[in-house]
């Protein structure tokens, strides 16, 4: 049956997907029932020159690797130098200082990059903001969940979609909201960033680490929330890994299971598996699904043809992905802001 279902997603892509032109995602859909694209490691400058480039792409999802740099005390963006900025992002903070100031700044000028990027498309679609700390959190040095919320929310204020806009006030917890699917309505949701923080692989690799970024970012809004402080906390940890079913349950503490509706792992671990997918979108919780050229038939990593893309996510939408990425930068934006239903 399985076969049966990813065949008839491959022959029907061209009617399952909506193709929107640049960022103008027009669908009345929740933000929890569609099915869009990302970039992976959108701040590298082979990429995109300019991180604006990258937010220009359509894409509703771009990635970001962060170190926690303790020496510098700066939030260093870089894939491979914990101590230095190796990126596209610019040193400008108005719309016209972009396409074209300096390069390689730290996490503070990217969000800059944003806000001032937002200035010029206050209406783009919701783009989620990947944040991998590679290192993890380092709150003895000043660069913890806090300082983390206080420098996101200082750059780019209200135009952040954040865990209490979700709570709404009403619900006691994030996988109440999305049980009750509390999510908004895309539209509603124009000009808005979400910020999704995993773990990195240098944390997890580091033997000494036994205090990951999901976990420590899980603590800290459960402990928000019961301060009456939660509108403070700006980003939505995600569990990262393909499982089958419900992997917060193998991981967390009870405390904090509630406050994780973000999911990230492998799409060809996911399908190649056969896991029961369905149980993301029954609680209407976000599945970020990476890799998606390697499902198989695999196709490029960096340059498939538009028709690949689409049954791509016709497939990945069967198989109940709320956000499929790959290094696809270089598709233009009909193709990075295509939008379709989510199964």
């Amino acid at each position: 049956m399985r076969v049966i279902r990813r065949l008839a997603a491959l022959v029907g892509a061209a009617t399952l997907l909506t193709v929107v032109p640049g960022n103008a995602h027009a669908t009345p859909a929740k933000f929890s029932e569609t099915t869009a694209i990302g970039t992976h490691n959108a701040y590298e400058k082979a990429k995109y020159p300019y991180f604006a480039q990258a937010l220009d792409s359509g894409a509703s999802l771009l990635e970001l690797d962060v170190y926690a740099d303790a020496l510098s005390h700066r939030w260093r963006v870089s894939h491979g130098n914990p101590l230095g900025n190796d990126n596209n992002c610019e040193a400008a903070r108005t719309p016209g200082e972009l396409y074209g100031s300096r390069r390689n700044q730290d996490l503070g000028s990217c969000l800059d990059n944003i806000a001032a990027w937002n200035q010029l498309h206050p209406d783009h679609a919701p783009i989620v903001i990947k944040v991998e700390m590679k290192l993890g959190f380092n709150d003895r040095a000043g660069l913890g969940p806090d300082e983390f919320d206080t420098l996101v929310s200082r750059r780019l204020g209200s135009s952040v979609y954040k865990p209490a806009d979700l709570l709404g006030g009403t619900h006691p917890s994030l996988d109440a909201a999305a049980r009750a699917n509390a999510w908004p309505a895309r539209d509603s949701l124009k000009g808005k960033f979400l910020f999704e923080l995993i773990p990195g692989t240098v944390e997890q690799s580091n033997p000494f680490d036994h205090y990951w970024t999901d976990e420590e970012y899980g603590d800290h809004l459960r402990d928000q929330h019961a301060a009456g402080n939660i509108s403070a906390a700006q980003a939505f940890p995600a569990v990262l890994g393909a499982e089958n079913g419900d992997p917060r349950t193998r991981r967390y503490d009870a405390s904090i299971r509630p406050w994780f509706v973000f999911f990230d792992g492998d799409a060809a671990t996911y399908v190649g598996n056969g896991y029961d997918t369905s149980w993301y979108s029954t609680n209407h919780y976000i599945l970020i699904a990476t890799g998606a050229h390697n499902v198989s038939p695999a196709i490029s990593s960096t340059d498939p043809t538009d028709a690949e893309i689409a049954s791509r996510t016709a497939l990945l939408a069967k198989d109940h992905a709320s956000l499929i990425t790959s290094d696809w930068a270089a598709k233009p934006a009909s193709v990075l802001s295509s939008v379709t239903t989510r199964s």
